[in-house]
């Protein structure tokens, strides 16, 4: 059995637990070779990612003449399978938001991805994300290369369901993944009855560096630390305003922000206009060991997102010990139990954002590590990364 990974970009920086799951195979005796549809290399920065990249190969390393030769010589060697899937790349790019056009590069994708596989002897695909990878890899098994499989995360997925073509992925797929029991249930809206069957959960994962770690108490000092890429739908313009409120309540603590992304500027203009500047601290990116340093530092993690999968930031931060505030979205509240793990808010209420923060100020910090221990036990049993790896192994050679 030999297993490939194909992701539209890796490993990049937000993708910490697909380098996870991809080593917690290795470490169970599973090879896997990496693909990347596109190169990340302006985006890595943690040590483990830069060791990734040196093991993912770039299919559209081989530039426009590589994909042109490579998809003329799949349709002169294939030429039935290759005209059914150029037939099925229409049909569905007729109606997505790429276009035919980009469907015609992922088949030529595919057909680059199919030449490296057939040298390899690889057996099977999985993709990240229902998107376009997946659709690369539905594209490779069409063409005569080898079955494939992918895991759902949403939200976006959920949000553009027809326009990716993702009933006919399942449909087509030797098997489907998903991380919650949420997400779960949004696939079987949108797949026929015969293929529940095949949507299996598996969680994301922490590892040993987040388990192995000694416990370290919960500090007096308040602060919150919010992980996540900067844009509308984690909800950090919320905070902002929550925070704003709190001080005009006469609280002191500090908002850590740990991420970079394209509403860095609106957010910094939002702190300045707030008079927050000595309140709230954006850091960029930062490594994993970065991120355990910032966790540690807080009382609680807050994340008062609009759309989620099930954040793998969640199950850090109760991994390490610290309660998560956060909103009742998708597969949350899984994992973040009401006054035993955490605090969930409905999202987009400010005021229920102000509430939940002033209660993690106000509670004893004994309390606090009650929580953290409850947390910590409760994403050992759920998302230990090794047994979720054992999980997926057997989903693999089901396929075999």
């Amino acid at each position: 059995m030999k297993i490939t990974y194909l992701i539209n970009q890796y490993p990049k920086i937000s993708h910490s637990f697909i380098r996870r799951e991809i080593l917690a195979l290795e470490a169970l005796g599973l090879p896997i070779t990496r693909f990347s549809i596109r190169s990340c290399v302006e985006q890595v920065v943690d040590e483990a990612d830069k060791k990734e990249l040196e093991k993912t190969r770039v299919i559209l390393g081989v530039g426009r003449l590589g994909l042109i030769f490579n998809l003329l010589a799949t349709a002169i060697s294939r030429p039935l399978a290759f005209w059914s899937m150029l037939f099925l790349a229409c049909r569905i790019g007729w109606k997505s938001e790429k276009g035919i056009l980009y469907h015609l590069a992922y088949l030529a994708e595919a057909c680059v991805l199919l030449r490296w596989l057939s040298k390899w002897d690889v057996t099977h695909i999985h993709s990240h994300f229902g998107t376009n990878a997946t659709t690369v890899a539905m594209f490779c098994y069409g063409l005569g290369g080898p079955s494939y499989s992918f895991t759902v995360h949403g939200p976006e997925e959920f949000d553009k369901v027809e326009a990716i073509a993702l009933p006919e992925k399942i449909k087509r797929a030797a098997f489907v993944v998903t991380i919650s029991s949420y997400s779960r249930s949004q696939l079987y809206r949108w797949c026929e009855f015969r293929d529940w069957g095949k949507i299996h959960i598996i969680h994301c994962g922490v590892d040993d560096a987040f388990f192995s770690l000694p416990r370290q108490p919960i500090s007096e000092e308040p602060c919150f630390v919010c992980v996540g890429r900067l844009s509308e739908q984690k909800g950090q313009f919320l905070l902002i305003k929550a925070a704003s409120k709190l001080i005009a309540q006469g609280h002191k603590f500090k908002v850590i922000l740990v991420g970079d992304g394209d509403l860095r500027k609106p957010i910094e203009a939002a702190i300045t206009q707030e008079n927050l500047e000595d309140v709230v601290e954006i850091t960029g990116w930062a490594t994993q060991a970065q991120v355990q340093n910032y966790i540690l530092q807080s009382r609680a993690m807050v994340l008062p997102s609009f759309a989620e999968g099930l954040p793998v930031v969640m199950m850090e931060s109760l991994a390490l010990g610290r309660p998560v505030i956060s909103t009742y979205v998708a597969g949350i509240p899984e994992l973040v139990i009401p006054g035993k793990s955490g605090w969930l808010v409905p999202a987009g209420s400010v005021e229920g954002l102000v509430e939940a923060m002033k209660t993690a100020l106000e509670t004893p910090v004994s309390q606090l590590e009650e929580m953290g221990n409850f947390g910590a036990k409760l994403v050992a049993q759920q998302h230990n990364i090794m047994k979720e790896a054992q999980q997926l192994i057997q989903l693999f050679e089901s396929v075999h």
